[in-house]
């Protein structure tokens, strides 16, 4: 006679391991995929390049902040002269940029370098067909490609700002205030959306066209036109509609100079630039021109974080609006695709 006891231990046992395995079941494949993702861009050459690219501004970056931090610390009438850990990523001899400006030119290229071939790839090599003909989703794939490469760009990011922080603390000793963990890790956010943009760009690019030369050379002609040539377009077009200075007031001078500004933030890059530099310098008020009653009454002191970050919000919501459209784009036209080998 069978165990009644054993015999229904043994059914809850087993049922219970089966709605186990369903509730893991649906991640399965993208854990799968994103670990595929990630071991791939390590094994690169590519990345290894761009993360040596990286490190070494970097850490040319912070010797030079260092070796002048004595200078900034010894002017009174810099309002943020305490915040150290900021003074490391922004303070320099004009020998190189800072770091922040750095990873301006940088991080379309490690965006641009790790989703150009993302998907082009592997439909040439004939992988793709046979990832589809698996028990997954497009949508998980197309997910893998973009959340790999950001979780090494995440990790290595994070990785430099942990090595600045704790070479600081080895260094000078002096202990980091909390409203500089703030806002170094918003610069590391901004940081990651904007990689995110040239990513989700790039990876659009490798849908959108079959061969991996063509996408990347797209990629980076875009790149070097919101970069170069589009501050040189938006000058020219809006100085030829410019009136003589000599003979207008300063109002609408001011307001000649806004829209030249409000232009040029359709520009990924300088909307990545306003917001790293009013984060990382809390004195920034304004991100425009400031007329002289405007002045009037303003203490020299450092803004809040919230006060800096309602200051760039908009550029904020622009870099992650431009990763959304990007991303949806790609999911769309990936979507609607015949996948042949």
């Amino acid at each position: 006679m069978k165990n009644p006891i054993g015999y229904l231990g043994n059914r809850f046992l087993g049922k219970e391991k089966a709605t186990s395995e369903k509730k893991i079941e649906p991640m399965a494949p993208i854990n799968v995929l994103i670990n595929k993702e990630v071991a791939a861009h390590i094994r690169s050459w590519r990345f290894i390049v761009l993360i040596v690219l990286v490190v070494l501004t970097f850490v040319a970056s912070l010797y030079v902040s260092s070796g002048n931090l004595r200078s900034a610390f010894g002017n009174p009438q810099d309002p943020d002269k305490s915040f150290l850990y900021l003074k490391l990523l922004t303070t320099t001899d004009n020998s190189i940029p800072p770091f922040h400006v750095f990873l301006n030119f940088l991080a379309p290229l490690l965006g641009i370098a790790l989703g150009f071939d993302a998907v082009n790839a592997e439909q040439n090599g004939g992988t793709l067909t046979r990832l589809m003909a698996q028990p997954i989703y497009r949508d998980n794939l197309l997910f893998a490609k973009f959340a790999g490469p950001m979780i090494l760009v995440s990790t290595l990011f994070t990785s430099l700002v942990l090595l600045m922080l704790g070479g600081g603390l080895i260094s000078t000793g002096v202990r980091i205030e909390p409203q500089e963990v703030i806002r170094i890790a918003g610069f590391v956010v901004i940081s990651l959306i904007y990689v995110g943009f040239w990513l989700s760009l790039s990876i659009f690019l490798s849908i959108k066209f079959r061969q991996s030369a063509t996408s990347a050379l797209t990629a980076i002609g875009i790149w070097l036109f919101f970069t170069v040539f589009f501050p040189i377009v938006i000058n020219l077009i809006v100085r030829s509609f410019l009136p003589n200075p000599n003979y207008i007031s300063e109002q609408e001078f001011l307001k000649y100079n806004e829209l030249i500004l409000n232009m040029l933030r359709l520009s990924p890059s300088q909307l990545y630039t306003d917001a790293t530099t009013t984060l990382l310098s809390p004195s920034v008020r304004s991100l425009g021109p400031i007329t002289m009653e405007q002045m009037i009454g303003a203490i020299p002191a450092p803004l809040s974080f919230r006060d800096s970050l309602m200051i760039v919000w908009p550029q904020v919501s622009g870099l992650t609006a431009a990763t959304v459209v990007c991303f949806a784009l790609s999911y769309f036209v990936f979507m609607r695709r015949e996948v042949r080998s």
